[in-house]
């Protein structure tokens, strides 16, 4: 798996200019490039079938790779707000007691913007010190499951948080996308989420 760009929509105060965020971006960037298929490869190559391919079992190698080093899956956050969000896929406590999380998208545009959102709400409650949306390119999108939110469909949406009132904390979004395509690899297999094959 490759990583196309890293937009940082907020990025303020001490947590940024830290070695322990510079140390969770590492582990994340890290995570995402040992993603592979087939497994066994040194590559993430993608069978190129328009919307053939699922997302679920990539997800799943990255959170497989920051538990191993460290990584909660699945944590609820404990905020002030009357907003009460579903779990995040990962996260990993830092020094101060606040969280950092990540989110890979499995889901479609809406999926996007509740991510974001709930990452948001976790920074203004102060739980959290970062967020990060991992989400495939357009051209990567293109290959996957039907309607799985794209980089390029959300980067429109980035003005709105990038105006929060945040003091201290990161919020970011990296585009991903595949290294390679060939028809001698096999399909990745759609998981189930919700009712939608993903």
């Amino acid at each position: 798996m490759k990583i196309i760009k890293t937009e940082f929509l907020i990025r303020k105060g001490f947590f940024y200019k830290s070695s322990e965020f510079q140390s969770i971006l590492k582990q994340i960037e890290n995570a995402v490039l040992s993603v592979t298929h087939p497994k066994d490869s040194r590559q993430f190559t993608l069978y190129p079938k328009r919307k053939g391919n699922g997302v679920v079992p990539i997800k799943k190698n990255f959170l497989e790779w920051l538990v191993q080093n460290g990584w909660l899956c699945e944590h609820r956050m404990s905020i002030a707000s009357r907003l009460r969000p579903g779990p995040i896929d990962a996260v990993k406590k830092i020094s101060d007691g606040r969280h950092f999380a990540v989110e890979w998208e499995t889901g479609n545009i809406s999926s996007s913007h509740r991510a974001l959102n709930k990452m948001a709400v976790g920074l203004l409650d102060g739980v959290l010190a970062g967020g990060l949306l991992i989400l495939p390119s357009r051209t990567m999108y293109d290959y996957l499951t039907d309607r799985i939110g794209s980089y390029s469909e959300i980067e429109p949406y980035f003005p709105v948080w990038r105006n929060l009132q945040i003091k201290d904390g990161v919020l970011s979004v990296i585009e991903i996308e595949h290294d390679a395509l060939s028809e001698d690899v096999p399909v990745i297999p759609k998981g189930t989420d919700g009712r939608a094959l993903r």
